[in-house]
């Protein structure tokens, strides 16, 4: 491994964990650290900035290629399968959840998973020859 690869998961790691932990500091009312947060939040997204002028000193340009459809269709359908779960998820974990907002939720998250897991195969058929 290459001491610019290990640079580049070290700087990701930190930026996305105290990133991830200002966003928490903001969103969680009760720990009443909004201000601070915004601020550890700025902090984690310089760190994960510090990783663009590393990429680019150890990764020659490419050259430009054509436009693979099969990998612009699979960010698609895992974006959505990943925002169908989030959905599905956030409507049980959010509040009192009813039974029938757990029922709701469940079958969502489900869904959503079941378009994660399919992305593969979509893949393979679009790319096949």
């Amino acid at each position: 491994m290459k001491k610019e690869t290990l640079l580049e998961i070290i700087l990701g790691t930190i930026g996305g964990l105290v990133f991830a932990v200002g966003m928490c500091m903001c969103l969680i009312p009760e720990w009443n650290l909004f201000k601070v947060g915004v601020i550890v939040a700025i902090i984690g997204f310089i760190i994960l900035l510090g990783i663009i002028p590393v990429y680019k000193n150890s990764h020659p340009k490419k050259e430009h290629t054509p436009v693979n459809w099969g990998i612009v269709a699979t960010w698609i359908i895992g974006i959505v399968g990943a925002l169908v779960m989030g959905f599905g998820m956030s409507k049980i974990m959010v509040g009192s959840a009813t039974q029938v907002d757990f029922i709701v939720g469940l079958i969502t998250g489900v869904i959503g998973l079941l378009i994660c897991v399919l992305n593969y195969p979509i893949y393979a058929y679009i790319t096949r020859k």
